[in-house]
């Protein structure tokens, strides 16, 4: 098992989907993970140490496990397929330990809320792990992605591969004279 933080929540500009992105603690490789928009709101919010007015379901699963005499010992991202991880909460019981099937996004807001590490295990960041060239670094800082009504999103975290035709695009630009560069207009 490899101990990660959580980095940042970006927000794709062009389809809003969110990507939690977890950074291995004793390294610079990342582990970019897709989620939902209220997950990536409740791990936003915890991150912030907003406090809701009415508990969100990852509360409420908090106040469950503890008032059953529980507690959260860490969570695991511990398989990958298709694209798809999975992971578990592990609980503390009277001695004994329980290990709960969980979405990564919801196993990560219960970890926010109850100050758990987070681990991933080792095949798992082998298989989708990240290094980013020094320009492209997420910032070293938790960053959260705006909500709704927020101004300016974070941009969605992608390879190098499915970068190189905008790059491509953009070295085409003459910036120092706009009616040059870019795509040929229409007559």
């Amino acid at each position: 098992m490899i101990r990660v933080t959580i980095d940042s929540i970006r927000v794709s500009l062009l389809t809003q989907h969110r990507v939690v992105v977890l950074r291995e603690t004793d390294s610079r490789r990342y582990l970019p993970i897709w989620i939902g928009p209220f997950e990536a709101e409740a791990i936003a919010m915890a991150i912030q140490g907003h406090e809701p007015p009415r508990p969100l379901t990852h509360d409420l699963l908090k106040s469950m496990i503890v008032d059953m005499g529980g507690t959260v010992a860490h969570i695991l991202i511990n398989d990958i397929h298709d694209n798809t991880f999975f992971a578990h909460i592990v609980i503390e019981h009277y001695g004994r330990t329980i290990e709960v099937d969980a979405r990564p996004s919801d196993a990560i807001a219960l970890a926010v809320r109850t100050d758990v590490p987070i681990y991933v295990e080792t095949h798992v960041l082998d298989q989708a792990g990240v290094f980013f060239d020094e320009d492209e670094q997420p910032s070293p800082e938790p960053s959260i992605a705006p909500t709704a009504g927020g101004d300016e999103p974070e941009t969605e975290i992608a390879s190098d591969d499915s970068l190189s035709l905008f790059r491509d695009f953009i070295n085409t630009l003459d910036l120092d004279n706009p009616e040059r560069g870019g795509p040929e207009k229409s007559s």
